[in-house]
């Protein structure tokens, strides 16, 4: 049966112009001091006139910049006061901001690419028409070293099921970060063997530490066996990954006069150097009726990768957590919408090759896999994977997945669970359900469609999904005539 899909107009691009403003350390501490020194010798003319060039070429770019310089500063006072013995107290408000703007760069969040979206409802669906929805799309944004970022854009769909955006913003926001988790030592330990990290230095830092531990008390304990200890290469890394897995637990919260395209939720620490990939967002349903909004995502810093958790109610305020178990550490994690059977469940393909299903008493913490699928048709013999959440239909659980074939090119498919027991599959499609067509497939990594997470609207299932890992478009499909085709093929 040939499948109705209609690819919508709507096309996101990379834009060199979305830039936010970030800390900049231009070398080593030395290096540090000597451009500190030299902005100690201006005069407070000269420091005037500087300052107020700066503000004038940078302030229509940025909300607050000069909060940002005085943010910035603070970071590297330390070498006024140890280095050349003198009070930050005693400098003006514009010196100190001066010295914060030369360590602060632009980055041009979503120059390379803008890709791998997922559509969720809003949580605001005041004010519209009969038949209207307002959405969410989260999209993978890559700038200057390939550094990945979830950035957002806002929208409705139509009572037709056409979409239309709001433009972006002016301004692009980074939110304030707060560190104020108690860990479980247990759980930490088991995460850092999940993570294969396994050295005696872990032992040594971790004996002075309660069964329960705070950020704060863990860099105390590592600065104390660090005098103690003389610490190799090797040694290094385990301090440096412990020092990930404690930052990996945060809280952001964005400004209520930032519109949701001026949201961008970027790596907060080097522990993320290499971004934020793939978030999967999902609108779950709790228990008592409340919704809740968790996204999944990879965090990678060039020697692990970590499964990680978003968690929200309203786009402003986001909670980040870990994601313990062993047969998560991989990507591809997608929560189911709700619970089911009294577990959560959630997708996952820790073998790289294969989809399985995972139950669990805990959003946190998973212990066990049960492979569903496995590649079966020819555009998906090197590996499968799913898109997104699943989505609930009358007929059944409605997956969105991704095959790997020749020439490695990514195709989307989709396969129905059993809505009482979705370690069943009852339907399955032969063909792909949308491959790159001559338009999309030329990109960065050409050849491929991706989707993290679909909707269903007025009878239509709305795809979003990243063109070879370039730019990001939009398809639809009948539902109908989706579930007829997986239950008949």
């Amino acid at each position: 049966m040939t499948l109705t899909v209609r690819r919508l107009p709507n096309k996101f691009y990379p834009d060199p112009a979305r830039v936010i403003s970030r800390f900049y350390m231009p070398g080593s501490e030395d290096r540090v001091r000597s451009i500190i020194k030299r902005i100690l010798d201006f005069s407070d003319q000269e420091v005037g006139s500087t300052l107020n060039e700066v503000l004038s070429d940078f302030s229509k770019r940025h909300r607050n910049i000069s909060k940002v310089f005085e943010k910035n500063f603070d970071t590297v006072k330390y070498v006024l006061t140890s280095n050349l013995r003198i009070s930050p107290d005693t400098l003006s408000l514009e010196r100190k901001l001066l010295i914060g703007s030369y360590f602060t760069s632009e980055y041009a969040i979503e120059a390379a690419a803008f890709f791998n979206p997922s559509i969720v409802e809003d949580p605001n669906q005041g004010n519209l028409e009969e038949g209207q929805e307002r959405v969410i799309v989260s999209f993978r944004a890559v700038g200057e070293g390939h550094i990945s970022s979830i950035v957002f854009r806002g929208g409705i769909i139509t009572r037709d099921n056409e979409l239309i955006f709001k433009l972006a913003g002016r301004f692009v926001d980074l939110p304030e970060t707060v560190k104020r988790h108690v860990y479980d030592k247990k759980h930490f330990l088991e995460k850092l063997q999940e993570m294969h990290v396994q050295k005696d230095i872990i032992g040594f830092v971790m004996s002075s530490l309660g069964d329960k531990f705070t950020y704060r008390e863990l860099q105390e304990s590592i600065a104390e066996i660090s005098k103690k200890i003389k610490l190799s290469y090797s040694k290094e890394k385990v301090i440096n990954a412990m020092n990930w897995l404690a930052s990996s637990h945060y809280e952001i919260s964005f400004s209520l006069d930032t519109a949701i395209s001026e949201r961008v939720i970027f790596p907060v620490s080097t522990h993320e150097s290499n971004g934020i990939e793939d978030a999967r967002f999902v609108r779950f349903t709790n228990g008592d009726g409340s919704v809740t909004y968790f996204a999944t995502y990879t965090a990678y810093n060039g020697y692990t990768i970590l499964p990680k958790s978003i968690e929200t109610k309203d786009f402003y305020h986001f909670k980040i957590s870990p994601i313990y178990g062993k047969y998560t550490q991989n990507k591809n994690l997608s929560l189911f919408p709700k619970k089911i059977s009294g577990k959560y469940a959630m997708l996952s393909r820790h073998d790289g090759v294969n989809n399985y299903i995972m139950f669990s008493d805990d959003i946190h913490f998973w212990r066990h896999a049960q492979k569903i699928q496995e590649p079966r048709y020819p555009w998906e013999f090197i590996q499968l994977g799913n898109c997104g959440s699943p989505i609930e239909t009358e007929k059944g659980w409605l997956v969105i997945t991704h095959g790997v074939g020749p020439m490695r090119r990514y195709s989307l498919g989709a396969v129905l669970l059993d809505l009482e027991d979705p370690s069943k599959i009852i339907g399955q499609l032969r063909k792909p359900l949308l491959m790159a067509n001559e338009k999309e497939r030329e990109g960065y990594v050409p050849n491929v469609v991706y989707s993290c997470g679909s909707l269903i609207h007025n009878g239509d299932l709305i795809i979003p999904y990243g063109m070879s890992d370039y730019a990001s478009g939009f398809a639809t499909v009948p539902v109908n005539e989706l579930l007829n085709s997986l239950l008949n093929d």
